[in-house]
């Protein structure tokens, strides 16, 4: 990750999420392209960052952003502005009160969910144009967990739910069926929601392509996307959405972590100061395996090493890797792309002090320790 090539890990606070600013700014310039080519509209996810001390580099490039609930949907209004949108799986009527005040649009789940709070927006000074999320059944989401469109989801309609249903006040169609992926893969899923909704698209005002695009990733192919959405503008005369979380903060970030023991069984494992579970959840979840600066595959280099957190959960672990010289208790590790899907997930689980957040500004080569968290943060969640 070059953006963090001249980076010096020791004047962070371990652990800590340090965001690099400028590759962040660089990551929304080309979004504000996208969006300037198409016409589209492209807001941030806040499922998937939300370091809102760093907004004020997001905010000039994109239109908004979009919750998967009340309290995100709060965190948009109170520090991004711009259009605020929000779609659940359900949402209690409690929630739709508040919503309503300030949301610019809402995406419902089922038929029965609008019906249920219909009469809330309606009554809303400024009522949000309302939607639904509806279920193309087709996605290449090859991790079960990750995938919206599976079999038995609960998320989205069928098409088969929507025969014959009066869909009057509702004003948009969304669909997220894609994770992590590129432009090809919604250029094949583009004719399935056609194929499937496409009759109902010409009584709407808007369709939001959800999530899941890597459009700041290097091999991203941007030209074809910017083809898909001006097209199916040109077509359905409908104003399309995106609303990536990932995409904004690809390659933005990394976590400083600190060696504090090194134990041998099987080999020599190195415990440090920031947890898996706790901290980059997504190394299981996914699973996938972290980059570490200068940390190569097992035996690529001449010192290979397991990697675990301070947790009590056995499984704890990063994975293995090597490195050219043996590592040192109080050693600086640097894990790469840990912005999106970090900070978010964090958990106190075992008391684990969660990790500070730090912003890095490359041009001035000024690191700030925007927020530490301490025993009162693990307290306070309790009772």
């Amino acid at each position: 990750m070059q953006h963090f090539t001249h980076f010096d890990p020791a004047r962070a606070p371990s652990p800590s999420y340090v965001v690099d600013l400028r590759a962040l700014e660089k990551n929304c310039e080309l979004l504000g392209e996208v969006q300037r080519r198409t016409g589209c509209k492209i807001l941030l996810a806040l499922k998937g960052y939300a370091a809102f001390s760093t907004f004020d580099v997001i905010r000039p490039h994109l239109a908004g952003v979009t919750a998967s609930g009340l309290h995100e949907a709060l965190l948009g209004e109170e520090f991004f502005g711009g259009e605020i949108h929000a779609y659940s799986p359900a949402f209690k009527e409690d929630e739709m009160r508040n919503l309503v005040r300030f949301t610019h649009s809402l995406s419902f789940n089922s038929l029965a969910q609008w019906r249920q709070m219909r009469p809330i927006v309606e009554a809303a000074k400024n009522p949000p144009s309302c939607g639904l999320r509806v279920n193309p059944e087709y996605a290449e989401v090859e991790v079960e967990i990750y995938n919206p469109c599976a079999a038995g989801s609960r998320l989205g309609i069928t098409a088969a739910s929507l025969e014959g249903e009066d869909l009057s006040g509702l004003e948009g169609l969304h669909f997220h069926t894609m994770c992590e992926q590129g432009a090809d893969v919604l250029e094949r899923t583009l004719p399935h929601f056609e194929k499937k909704f496409g009759h109902l698209i010409p009584q709407m005002k808007w369709v939001n392509f959800g999530g899941g695009h890597h459009i700041t990733r290097a091999d991203y192919d941007v030209d074809l996307l910017c083809r898909l959405v001006s097209d199916f503008h040109d077509k359905y005369g409908v104003q399309v959405y995106l609303e990536p979380g990932e995409a904004i903060a690809i390659g933005t970030g990394v976590l400083v972590a600190t060696v504090i023991d090194i134990v041998d069984n099987a080999g020599p494992v190195a415990i440090l100061d920031t947890s898996v579970t706790c901290h980059m959840p997504d190394v299981l979840e996914m699973p996938y395996r972290a980059d570490i600066v200068g940390g190569g595959l097992p035996d690529e280099h001449a010192h290979t090493y397991r990697l675990g957190g301070p947790s009590c959960l056995a499984g704890d672990v990063a994975g293995s890797y090597s490195f050219k010289e043996p590592l040192r208790i109080g050693q600086r590790l640097v894990f790469l792309d840990m912005s999106h899907y970090t900070m978010v997930k964090t958990t106190t689980f075992n008391g684990v002090p969660l990790p500070s957040i730090c912003t890095w500004d490359p041009a001035a080569d000024k690191i700030e320790v925007v927020k530490k968290f301490g025993y009162s943060d693990y307290r306070n969640r309790l009772s």
